[in-house]
């Protein structure tokens, strides 16, 4: 790599639904000749991909997790600690530009730049800003999201947002040229249900007694892979078992793209990442936002597929084995609304977003 060859900085929480379309980004900048580095927290090093360890900078962070005036001083003695190694790695690095992906370690680097007049650029994965970024929007040159419509109702801020989609990983643009094909009516129906980490439970408390309330027949057509805590395990595969469904169970999947591409339906939260991939590749789905959240981000995600026509959206307080059972058995036995719903979804993606925001970069850096 060309070490004269301006330097892209890229700021992210420690988490995959941050760190993927950072180094999304990543890759596509580089392919144009420029150099990245991550600033992110320290969560991000258990993580291995296109950063390797010399080009991540850790930048101390904290969250603000509660309204306890202990817990925010140190949160707000952290974020200054943070704001100095920033300003002094920003200084020491001189990046032509600074993008952030959301997560409170974006905001140091984030501040920092505004103060030193380097360039910055915020993506919102969600439908509705985060807290970082909504504290960021006014301080940036310009804010990129990944689904229509997040700031129609902000013109300030709507003047310099662009929609560009959510940066995809490899893994993704790959099962995205797998076309999607409807099951036979007779033949088998392939489910799969992903929870995530904070939604796998709900999932193991209602979807085996709603697969219980199938119609025999169905059991034996189904092929079911589901996302199950190590705790839940044993009591969800007893019922599969009882019942001899063909399920495969893991708390973990490490080729969740694959699998999306592989399945005709997919019950899920729906977090941001999801909500794209689901896009990107054109699946049909049933979403389960998060309850109980601040900016209700997951309802809202959930909100674009469904209106898009490629998903159904089900709030948790009616997300019962009654009415999960009678979605999956209306589904299973209409091949044609499947098709439907995945091209809708698949309408609703972009598989181009990397190079859209790495269009936007290049144009808020001058470079």
């Amino acid at each position: 790599m060309n070490n004269t060859a301006p330097l892209i900085l890229l700021a992210a929480g420690g988490t995959g639904g941050h760190l993927f379309p950072a180094e999304a980004l990543g890759g596509a900048l580089m392919k144009r000749g420029f150099r990245v580095r991550l600033v992110t927290d320290a969560r991000a090093l258990r993580y291995s991909g296109l950063f390797t360890r010399d080009t991540v900078d850790v930048v101390p962070s904290e969250t603000v997790r509660s309204r306890n005036p202990f817990s925010l001083a140190r949160t707000g003695f952290t974020l200054a600690a943070g704001m100095a190694v920033a300003v002094y790695l920003l200084r020491k690095l001189k990046p032509a530009a600074v993008v952030g992906f959301g997560g409170y370690p974006t905001l140091p680097p984030l501040v920092a730049a505004r103060l030193l007049g380097i360039p910055g650029i915020v993506h919102e994965a969600n439908a509705v800003l985060g807290r970082a970024n909504r504290f960021l929007a006014r301080r940036v040159s310009a804010i990129a999201t990944s689904l229509p419509g997040v700031l129609d109702r902000d013109p300030d801020l709507a003047s310099k947002t662009t929609t560009v989609g959510m940066p995809m990983r490899p893994a993704i643009v790959a099962a995205a040229a797998v076309k999607y094909t409807a099951p036979d009516p007779a033949g088998p129906f392939r489910l799969l249900v992903t929870g995530g980490s904070q939604g796998a439970r709900v999932m193991a408390d209602i979807v085996p007694d709603a697969i219980e309330k199938l119609e025999p027949s169905l059991w034996s057509r189904l092929v079911l892979t589901q996302q199950v805590r190590e705790e839940d395990m044993a009591r969800v595969r007893a019922v599969y078992d009882r019942l001899k469904i063909n399920a495969e169970l893991a708390a973990f999947f490490t080729d969740l793209p694959a699998r999306l591409a592989a399945n005709h339906l997919i019950v899920s939260r729906s977090g941001a990442g999801t909500v794209s991939e689901l896009a990107a590749i054109g699946r049909p789905s049933i979403l389960v936002p998060l309850p109980g959240s601040i900016d209700q981000d997951q309802f809202a995600n959930a909100g674009v597929l469904s209106q898009a026509g490629g998903a159904l959206r089900i709030v948790q307080g009616e997300f019962t084995p009654d009415r999960l059972a009678s979605e999956i058995s209306a589904l299973a036995a209409e091949p044609a609304k499947l098709a439907s719903m995945a091209q809708a979804a698949r309408n609703a993606g972009r598989l181009d977003a990397a190079e859209r925001l790495a269009d936007l970069v290049v144009k808020v850096a001058g470079i």
